[in-house]
């Protein structure tokens, strides 16, 4: 049980605690400036403030559309101090996604950082009747007078004295009435199929998660976190967001992912939280050094002062693991999902077990069901998804949430992965076939940075394979020729005999059902735009293959 009885009064709490020590760090023209713990209270308050002068009610919804920026953080802890919940949607998101999760929440608001962002709302705004105002970081124009339309600071300044301290006394009244069971934001998954599922995380399931996380991190108040992770989504929302203040560390926000390197050398942090493709590109670049020079090579990517890295997202190939534990660099895995809050599991520098996601956290309960796959219950356990019952009683049985992961627990209480349960395919020889491990044996090759197996009722596996392209072409000079594209795919037979070659010793710790037969090569890399990739820059398996499906059938003709 945490001694705040919500994420608003935490922040206060340890707002007051920290007064004049810097809370955030954010970049602006090239170089750091600071925010201390007493200021970035005090902006919530204003913008928190200025809600209320906008008529925002205990439980109404407020979107936030935007890039990650301190001002998301403020604009955070405003929604939330005032007995609202935020809708955090995807900075990458079409107008289209935005038009339905700001709909199917019923936001009567939504904050936006810039004039693109603004746009998509203004592109969709005839189908968002309840949608009363925008807020913007940033000046824009708008482009509609439907809606009310306020600059950041306008809603943070745009009040006399006297309603100043009429709002924040009221505000006050607010975060005061709020308790564990509030809703404290509706977070859409991003889907696979169909319309994404709003999830319901209440006050207690957040704070409880991070609370416990923290009680694993051996972090302390003189460290130095970069974020870079999208706030939108679950795991930098609790972890760099809530987690942070809970241990009252600095935040130093890094730009975007392009920036990270330049970023990391700016900051030098304590800590960094990541994803697997991060550390994958990282380890990439250095893999073929000797284990000398590799070694000091990756300690100078992450600096002098880093104690611990931690993954999570989605697979961590284990190979990349045990190459920076050698290096001096802990990297730990952890696990979990948006309606999990999202930490279920995770690795701590005092106990871990490479290959794992680590232990279940303090009052998190893991079992695992007869067919495989990993349950959870606790305090970190969803309200449910946003008016979707159905969905809701499927995923929520006597407690217990089903992950729709498969795994097992060894003697130790550790948590091993094998796929997600959705993902498993059986071909039409009845072989089950668990396309994740797959995935994992071929993008541990050097030459080959993302691939997707395919085969579900076809008699072989097949898959999808875009190759390292700095090492490709290294092989193409070698080989004295250029590397060609049909369309979207590479076609230059010598790459394509070399690939081949690489794929089939991959292979060779599976059996000869399970092994990849045939394959294509893309031209290009994954990409979020194109919605073939996540927020975290997790590959979204089914999207790919439909997207594909008819140039992978015709490996079978």
């Amino acid at each position: 049980m945490s001694k705040w009885p919500s994420l608003s009064a935490m922040h206060r709490s340890q707002s007051e605690l920290l007064g004049p020590r810097v809370a955030l760090r954010y970049p602006r023209h090239g170089l750091y400036h600071d925010i201390s713990w007493t200021d970035y209270r005090q902006q919530a308050d204003r913008a928190a403030a200025g809600l209320l002068q906008l008529g925002v009610q205990p439980g109404d919804r407020v979107a936030i559309l935007a890039e990650n920026r301190f001002e998301w953080l403020i604009a955070d802890h405003a929604i939330l101090s005032i007995g609202a919940a935020d809708v955090p949607l995807h900075a990458p998101l079409a107008p289209a996604q935005v038009a339905y999760q700001v709909g199917h929440s019923e936001s009567r608001g939504i904050v936006v950082s810039n004039q693109e962002q603004a746009d998509k709302v203004f592109e969709v705004l005839d189908s968002l009747p309840q949608l009363e105002f925008l807020v913007a970081f940033e000046s824009v124009e708008s482009r509609s007078d439907r809606i009310r339309v306020l600059s950041w600071d306008q809603l943070r300044h745009g009040f006399s004295g006297e309603q100043l301290a009429d709002g924040l006394r009221e505000v006050r009244q607010r975060e005061a009435a709020l308790h564990s069971e509030s809703l404290a934001t509706i977070i859409y998954t991003s889907g696979t199929t169909g319309n994404p599922k709003g999830v319901m995380l209440t006050h207690g399931n957040l704070l409880s998660n991070a609370a416990s996380t923290c009680d694993i991190s051996f972090i302390t108040t003189d460290d130095t976190l970069l974020s870079w992770l999208p706030y939108s989504h679950i795991y930098a929302r609790c972890v760099d967001h809530y987690l942070t203040s809970i241990a009252g560390v600095i935040v130093a926000l890094a730009e975007c992912v392009d920036t990270l390197m330049a970023n990391l050398a700016q900051t030098q942090p304590h800590w960094l939280t990541s994803v697997p493709r991060v550390y994958e590109k990282v380890w990439n670049s250095v893999a073929t050094l000797d284990e000398e020079t590799r070694n000091a090579a990756l300690r100078c990517v992450f600096g002098p002062r880093v104690k611990q890295l931690t993954s999570g997202g989605a697979p961590l190939p284990r190979q990349i693991a045990e190459g920076f534990f050698a290096a001096g660099l802990p990297l730990l895995e952890g696990y979990g999902l948006t309606e999990s809050s999202p930490v279920i599991t995770f690795n701590s520098i005092e106990q871990y077990r490479i290959g794992s996601v680590g232990k279940p956290l303090h009052d998190v309960e893991v079992r695992i069901a007869d067919d495989g796959e990993i349950l959870t219950c606790g305090p970190h356990v969803m309200r449910g998804y946003w008016k979707n019952e159905e969905a809701t009683n499927e995923t929520i049985v006597d407690g217990w949430l089903k992950t729709g992961d498969v795994g097992y627990l060894d003697d130790d209480g550790f948590l091993f992965i094998t796929d997600r349960e959705k993902d498993l395919f059986v071909t039409s020889a009845g072989k089950n076939i668990a396309p994740a491990e797959l995935e994992r044996l071929l993008c541990r090759d050097e030459y080959i940075d993302q691939a997707v197996v395919y085969g579900d009722g076809r008699q072989f596996v097949s898959a999808l394979i875009v190759p390292d392209f700095a090492r490709l072409r290294s092989i193409a000079a070698d080989l004295g020729v250029d590397p060609s594209s049909e369309d979207e795919f590479l076609t230059t037979p010598e790459l394509l005999t070399f690939l081949g070659e690489r794929v089939e010793t991959a292979m060779q710790q599976v059996s000869q059902p399970e092994r990849v037969k045939k394959f294509l090569v893309l031209a290009r890399p994954f990409q979020v735009s194109d919605g073939e990739l996540t927020a975290t820059l997790k590959v979204r398996r089914r999207h790919i293959i439909t997207r594909y499906e008819d140039r992978l059938a015709a490996l079978y003709d």
